[in-house]
């Protein structure tokens, strides 16, 4: 009855183990239906993983939306939507949920038993044989909450896969503001240029025939050199915002076409109002939410740590024992880790420093918030007033000046010296606006950033995950 009682536990342990491993199973989008709805609500765009196979039915789909986005001009939106689909980078960060979701069923199954099998020959014939197999018993009791833990990291790797993909949104929205108007500045140092050119010739063809001086004309062969050297700086630097905003769109092909409009959107009728927008941005903001997730979790890991203070190590196993000629003696087997070196103190103490540092970096990290969502504000309303300035005033004004001065050279009244310092002013002019236009842009970004944004949450997450780590490594045998 008691070798049939000693089966019956043993059965008993192997069962369960069995029954709690099967319950961690992988879910069936490794969670991005969250992180696509995150996403969604902070930036207006859904978000998708691409597939871990070879799946050439939704790569064809995917390049096609991406074709078909391109096929016309490039709007912000557009830009937005190529980079979520397209850009290898963000598909990297995305892949950390599989990491993260594969640690969590990891957490929810045991360690496999350990099996152990001796054979020992008799002096005089016969042998003795022993059998066993070992349970990590320590590893059934705190399996609850190391797989709590590892759903908090869990829960963390989503948020941050969100934090990405809003990141990426917001920097593909500054290169595609900045690449249009490098493109609006190029269209008209482009036209400035030629202007020069026509004047110059017109000066050299002039003195030719006695109607112009040299001073004259060299002032205008100056125009038309320095309107020259800006035209090769505007095509370099429309160049290199192309560039860096094809890099964001992960687009391959060294000839793509990339087709933008001429000119950048034009100012909405009336700025945003400030009101709640710092409440808002400490609902919102993902690193907020980051950090507070990794400091519930550094606090569950503190509690683990406590728990396996003392005892970390605890195996149980069934035991049998046969000798040739003897009947079997079955028995069971306990291996228990003693604290005589280490009773767990410098763990308990690293978690709960840990823990203290994880709280107060939230903190910081919602002064921070609140500091950047006031800043990003003063800088979007400064530059939305200097942008309608220019187009309101600064712009028309430059122009009926440069009307006047052109009628007073037809007139005689005006030199050619002052008509080239008022082309001057006017390109300056034209060129301030078109700057003053795209920092608005800038500073809108910049201010939705600062409202949805991800900040740099990787310190504050390492803590929760150095905790775990910490209890993980004393907990190897």
């Amino acid at each position: 009855m008691r070798i049939e009682s000693r089966h019956k536990h043993a059965c008993y342990v192997l069962a369960a183990s069995a029954l709690l491993s099967g319950c961690a199973a992988f879910s069936a989008d490794g969670g991005m239906t969250e992180v696509s709805q995150m996403t969604q609500q902070r930036i207006g765009q859904p978000l998708e993983r691409a597939n871990n196979t070879k799946d050439a039915q939704a790569e064809s789909r995917r390049s096609e939306q991406v074709r078909q986005l391109l096929a016309q001009p490039l709007t912000a939106d557009d830009a937005v939507r190529i980079a979520l689909l397209n850009n290898p980078a963000l598909q990297a960060d995305l892949a950390e949920l599989g990491v993260a979701e594969a640690d969590l069923v990891q957490a929810g199954r045991l360690r496999n038993p350990g099996i152990s099998f001796g054979r020992l020959e008799r002096t005089g014939g016969g042998a003795e044989i022993e059998r066993g197999i070992m349970f990590d018993l320590a590893g059934l009791l705190t399996m609850p909450m190391r797989t709590q833990i590892e759903r908090g990291r869990f829960e963390q790797a989503r948020v941050r896969a969100a934090a990405s993909a809003v990141t990426l949104a917001a920097d593909v929205r500054r290169a595609y503001f900045s690449a249009v108007a490098a493109r609006q500045t190029a269209q008209f140092m482009a036209r400035a240029q030629q202007a020069a050119e026509a004047g110059a010739e017109l000066a050299q063809r002039m003195q030719q025939v006695g109607n112009w001086n040299r001073l004259d004309t060299a002032r205008e062969q100056m125009f038309y050199a320095d309107a020259t050297a800006a035209l090769a700086r505007s095509q370099h630097e429309e160049r290199v915002t192309r560039e860096r905003l094809i890099r964001l769109l992960g687009l391959w092909q060294s000839d793509v076409t990339l087709s933008l409009p001429d000119t950048l959107p034009a100012l909405p009728s009336t700025p945003r109002d400030a009101i709640d927008l710092e409440k808002l941005a400490l609902e919102n903001r993902l690193d907020i939410q980051l950090a507070k997730q990794a400091t519930a979790s550094t606090a569950q890991a503190l509690g683990l740590n406590k728990t396996t203070r003392f005892i970390n190590v605890l195996d149980l196993g069934y035991r049998n024992k046969s000798e040739t000629g003897a009947p079997r003696r079955d028995g069971y087997e306990i291996s228990l880790e003693l604290p005589l070196f280490d009773w767990g103190t410098a763990r308990v103490a690293k978690a709960e420093a840990l823990y203290m540092q994880a709280l107060n970096r939230t903190a910081d990290t919602a002064i921070r918030a609140r500091s950047q969502v006031r800043e990003s504000y003063s800088a979007y309303r400064t530059n939305y007033d200097l942008s309608r300035h220019y187009r309101d005033e600064v712009v028309p004004l430059r122009k009926k000046i440069s009307e006047e001065m052109q009628l007073r050279y037809n007139g005689m009244l005006a030199s050619v010296f002052d008509l080239l310092a008022d082309a001057c002013r006017q390109i300056d002019a034209v060129n301030a606006a078109i700057n003053a236009q795209r920092d608005f842009w800038l500073a809108e970004t910049d201010l939705q950033a600062a409202i949805n944004g991800a900040g740099s949450p990787t310190d504050v997450s390492t803590n929760a995950n150095r905790a775990v780590a910490t209890n993980a490594t004393n907990n190897e045998h």
